[in-house]
């Protein structure tokens, strides 16, 4: 009768573990110790105390109107009815596997926003609700390895594009200026068309916000804490405080035409692609940052399954899509945040805020939040990335640059060009691998890389021109030391090669092969195939066969 019961208990206890893997709550909850609890409340009262300006400020980025950040209001009669709160903290606490990052609305996916729905909040929300179904749907299927193929320079170029174009964006609310198109080349050029329109009570407001702003940076500097929490690199974090309503999955135009589900999608274009990445890459690269900072591991894949619902839920109280924090996450981690609790924290300082200061809201002058969302972008642009680049890679510039001019013209074409130049330099690198050549005797061919298929054209040219061609032909010892795997098309140009090598009686030898590719070639039964575990056995061998000539 034991046995069913411990069989009963070990499948319990395997059921316990899976779902500790899908709710990371369950990891830490059990074992939460007081004073984890004062350290959380401290961060999340720090954190909290930050949110609601920037929330209003990237609305305003995003083309949205502001209160969307933070709450969306459900009218019923003549009634403003707060029906429901959902947090993007409450979220990540239960699914989320890092104690430092905050999700919520950021420059960069504020401008992504805006640069696909065009201010426009139902197709917001939309796309709130495609971008969780696309993340989620990754991080179920564990395809957190695709954000590998994004790199460095393509994501260097695209903030500093970025924070170019948002601070730039602003300079028309410190001036005041009104009817400014919101295409980067048309704003700069009607920005400075229109300086003599300036209002001097904005100009006065937005310089004044400005060198308070910058002030407080300075300060925080002279404090020689360069992590430390200032309002000028703290993000907001989403809160939606509304009722629960359906995502729209249709949009009326203001001739009353319906446009459907699908022609949203359509208008979407890439951006539907561009956004779900660059939210899931901002975050995770957030997340390891700090995870090794503390000395933690993540989840990736669970990440981008938060991250992901997040979204979702998000969507059915009118939230446009949100992503990891930079700011508001090195806030967290510096104010010794112990889990994710701070988070929960977080949401109910948001929440009273909200209750009691909600009307006061509406009257943030634009020239104010301009100069919150400058001094935040300010630090994105990162000129000394290019000399480094200069010193260490010459050719990461080519990703960089283009990713960076081609996001003035479209933001998501900035990077889709990006990661298209990435990819044909990797590509480029993969069809052309190193080959050290060197001559003690014979000649001995070194692979400076692995071999695959994209090569083999390359490999066998090498070959014909420095060995079979020339007068007389000579003898090739092949180092493979570097190959740990080879494919079908390899082996056939192999065989061709040791077939061409006898006709011109020499020798195709192949040394310090890798186990697994030894075992490949062997199956092959690759007619005069040769193999020694050194370069000298090789050399030895040749050697004796010119002697027994």
């Amino acid at each position: 009768m034991e046995r069913p019961l411990l069989g009963r208990g070990s499948a319990l206890c395997c059921s316990y573990s899976s779902l500790k893997a899908w709710l990371p709550l369950l990891s830490w909850a059990p074992r939460y110790r007081l004073k984890w609890l004062q350290m959380d409340l401290l961060a999340g009262l720090t954190v909290g105390l930050t949110t609601v300006p920037q929330a209003l400020a990237y609305a305003e980025v995003a083309g949205l109107p502001v209160q969307q950040s933070l709450f969306w209001t459900a009218k019923i009669g003549n009634h403003v009815r707060s029906l429901l709160c959902l947090h993007g903290g409450f979220v990540y606490t239960l699914l989320g596997t890092s104690k430092d990052v905050t999700l919520g609305p950021t420059a960069i996916m504020s401008l992504l926003c805006f640069s696909v729905v065009g201010g426009q909040p139902h197709r917001a929300v939309l796309l709130s609700l495609l971008c969780g179904l696309i993340q989620a749907g990754m991080g179920l299927l564990r395809l957190g390895f695709l954000l590998d193929f994004i790199s460095y320079p393509v994501i260097k170029g695209f903030t500093c594009a970025a924070a170019v174009t948002i601070g730039f964006g602003q300079v028309k609310n410190i001036l005041g200026l009104e009817g400014i198109p919101h295409d980067f080349v048309l704003e700069v050029y009607y920005t400075f068309y229109k300086i003599p329109e300036a209002r001097i009570g904005d100009v006065v407001l937005g310089l004044l916000s400005l060198s308070v702003l910058v002030m407080l940076v300075f300060m925080k500097k002279g404090l020689g804490s360069d992590d430390a929490p200032s309002c000028s690199t703290a993000i907001a974090r989403r809160l939606v405080w509304t009722a629960a309503t359906t995502p729209p999955t249709s949009d009326t135009t203001a001739n009353g035409t319906v446009v459907t589900f699908g022609e949203i999608v359509e208008d979407f274009g890439g951006g539907l692609a561009v956004i779900p990445f660059m939210g899931l890459l901002e975050s995770i690269a957030i997340a390891k940052a700090f995870a090794s900072q503390n000395d933690y591991r993540i989840d990736a894949n669970q990440e981008l399954l938060a991250i992901g619902v997040t979204n979702i839920m998000g969507s059915f109280v009118s939230a446009y899509p949100v992503t990891g924090s930079f700011g508001r996450t090195a806030v967290n981690s510096q104010t010794g945040v112990c889990t994710p609790a701070g988070g929960i924290v977080t949401s109910v300082i948001v929440l009273l805020s909200l209750a009691f200061l909600m009307p006061a809201f509406y009257y943030i002058p634009k020239a104010a939040l301009a100069a919150v969302i400058i001094c935040a972008v300010a630090p994105m642009v990162d000129y000394q990335v290019v000399a480094k680049m200069w010193r260490i890679r010459k050719l990461d510039l080519v990703p960089f640059v283009v990713t960076f001019l081609m996001s003035f013209w479209e933001v998501q074409y900035g990077i889709v060009g990006g990661v298209a130049v990435s990819g044909v330099l990797l590509l480029y690198h993969t069809a052309r691998p190193q080959i050290k050549v060197s001559d003690p005797g014979m000649l001995v061919m070194e692979l400076g890389s692995g071999l695959s298929f994209p090569a083999t054209e390359y490999l066998s040219h090498r070959i014909h021109t420095q060995a079979l061609q020339a007068s007389p032909p000579r003898s090739v010892v092949l180092d493979c030391h570097h190959v740990s795997v080879i494919d079908y098309t390899v082996v056939s140009e192999l065989r061709d090669l040791l077939r061409q090598f006898k006709l011109r009686e020499v020798q195709l030898v192949f040394s310090r092969l890798q186990p697994s590719v030894l075992e490949v070639l062997l199956a092959a039964d690759l007619q005069d195939f040769r193999h020694t575990d050194s370069v000298e056995a090789a050399l030895q061998m040749e050697t004796e066969s010119l002697l027994d000539e």
